[in-house]
């Protein structure tokens, strides 16, 4: 059983016997179906099937000879908008099944985007043509297992305009120490010596979620799960249409970087309100645009 289940609606899905029922649901009266025939072990399919806003059940699988049809694996996912990087993406392979993992290096962020790829028969059908190429569109989006709504921090316009320049300034030394720039480098070693004595100052009288504006970081062992906190700049409420548990779909913007979250209603502590923050635990996927 997938743990994200709940976060597209299925939170009382306890028994294999009910997952299966879902699952030949999505075969049967799937929205999008992508063959890929020319696969080595046999033509594969992936089936999806939305249950709600953009969200929810993705089964994949293999035809065999006698033309029966093989579940391999499901997942549940959620599709964003908008793109987030154009960077190049790096995609490989799990080990135990025909799934795949990306690594996109977005300077904004300061950390690898390490997701899961929601669409591997497109990208397989792609791959075998020999069209795959540098800068390939991409979409990220959270399917978020718990949350909570933080108030937002009181800045004015001035302030605004002076952290996005910095955070302009900073992502261009990176940039050039990337390209190996030993003077960006000192530049950005002495600029983190400064944050780091401006948060030593800070944290004796203020909290750290005011320092603290917003964050991406790796969570736990598993490498496409990640803590985050941002601003929440456009959110939508919505139904499961099978099961009528309430979703909730949110836009945050994050370290410069804006992408979409889902989240089971009932995992979601507080109430969103764009301006507002959230934070908490996602499972990072991505879409490939071709």
């Amino acid at each position: 059983m997938h743990s994200y289940l709940r976060t597209v609606g299925f939170s009382k899905v306890k028994s294999r016997k009910e997952m299966q029922e879902i699952i030949q649901d999505v075969i049967n009266t799937y929205d999008e179906k992508i063959a890929v025939e020319n696969h080595p072990d046999g033509v594969f399919v992936q089936y999806s099937k939305n249950y709600g806003c953009d969200c929810g059940i993705t089964v994949c699988g293999q035809y065999d000879e006698d033309n029966e049809f093989h579940v391999e694996y499901s997942f549940p996912f959620f599709r964003g908008t908008g793109i987030t990087s154009q960077e190049s993406v790096v995609v490989e392979r799990h080990a135990e099944k025909e799934s795949y993992a990306g690594a996109c290096d977005d300077m904004r962020l300061g950390v690898t985007l390490i997701f899961y790829l929601q669409n591997p028969a497109e990208y397989m059908l792609e791959k075998y043509k020999g069209n795959m190429r540098e800068g390939q569109p991409l979409t990220i989006t959270g399917l978020a297992r718990e949350g909570k709504i933080l108030f937002p921090v009181q800045k004015d316009k001035e302030a605004v305009k002076v952290e996005r320049e910095l955070t302009k300034n900073r992502n261009n030394l990176i940039a050039a120490a990337r390209n190996g720039d030993e003077e960006a480098m000192e530049d950005l070693t002495m600029e983190d010596m400064d944050m780091y004595s401006m948060i030593s100052e800070r944290i004796v009288t203020d909290d750290v979620l005011t320092i603290v504006d917003t964050c991406f970081m790796p969570h736990g062992i598993e490498c496409d799960q990640y803590s985050v906190m941002g601003e929440i700049v456009d959110f939508v409420n919505f139904k499961n249409i099978l099961t009528g548990e309430k979703l909730c779909q949110m836009t945050i913007e994050c370290n410069d970087i804006q992408f979409d979250v889902c989240i089971n209603c009932a995992d979601l502590l507080g109430e969103p309100a764009v301006g507002r923050r959230f934070k908490g635990l996602i499972w990072l996927q991505g879409q490939l645009h071709f």
